[in-house]
């Protein structure tokens, strides 16, 4: 169990990408903080590792589904609230990049990146929002990038649609929160995990990453996942619309 302790007994969070990654490490700190947890995934294979490997027991749900896909995530939530009778808390952690730059992109890999990163937030925080609006109580929390923020080559489009995620994190904020619910997001600076690993594995990628973060690291997946135990926690109940910079000083400078 994690040291710190966020006070989110029985309460039931629906992770989107949570079979790997950041959104597998958020999946792990929710059940050891004895949340109730239902995890989606594009793969059959991936999920049912994720599943085994989390050891969530009558605590974890894994439901397969492709948050782009408007009947996906209807049954996503359709059978989180069968099988745990609410939804407390929302983590969009699904995300995809295709290096390419903006201006010699096909229209299908715009497409394909939009979809998994913006559309996919879109609509699960749509349906998010409805149901925790009948429960006048709920969080959202959405995964940005310091890529929304800052362009990057090879990163653009990826950018583009993680600061619109910012953008609807504020809209979704002040449209939720007279009936309590808050919306926040979190932007990371290169996390390790396999998304991510053709940069950091690259030594002479990696120093050049490293010399524009003060701290002198990239982030390790828990760096992420606590700042999102915080903002699902009664801690964060005045904070909504904004979005918390976890990149070790980058945007400081």
């Amino acid at each position: 169990m994690s040291a710190l302790a966020y006070g989110l007994d029985g309460r039931v969070f629906v992770i989107t990408g949570g079979s790997r990654g950041i959104g597998f490490e958020i999946a792990k700190m929710l059940l050891s903080q004895n949340a109730k947890v239902a995890v989606c995934g594009r793969k059959k294979e991936g999920l049912e590792s994720a599943q085994e490997a989390l050891k969530g027991g009558n605590n974890l749900l894994a439901i397969q589904a492709h948050v782009a896909k408007e009947d996906d995530v209807e049954n996503l939530f359709n059978k989180t609230m069968e099988y745990f009778g609410k939804v407390d808390g929302l983590i969009n952690n699904v995300g995809m990049n295709l290096i390419t730059s903006a201006t010699d992109a096909d229209y299908s890999l715009w497409q394909k990146i939009i979809e998994s990163n913006l559309n996919g937030t879109f609509l699960c925080s749509k349906r998010a929002g409805q149901i925790m609006r009948n429960q006048k109580r709920g969080k959202i929390v959405s995964i940005s990038s310091i890529a929304g923020r800052r362009s990057a080559p090879a990163m653009g489009i990826y950018g583009i649609a993680k600061a619109g995620i910012e953008m609807m994190t504020k809209v979704l904020a002040q449209e939720l929160a007279p009936f309590n619910i808050q919306v926040n997001s979190v932007a990371p600076c290169m996390v390790r995990t396999k998304f991510s690993e053709p940069f950091w594995s690259n030594k002479e990628i990696y120093d050049q990453i490293v010399r524009t973060i003060p701290m002198g690291r990239i982030a390790e997946p828990d760096d992420v996942a606590h700042p999102v135990m915080f903002l699902c926690s009664d801690a964060s109940n005045f904070i909504t619309g904004q979005t918390i910079m976890v990149d070790g000083g980058a945007s400081a400078i």
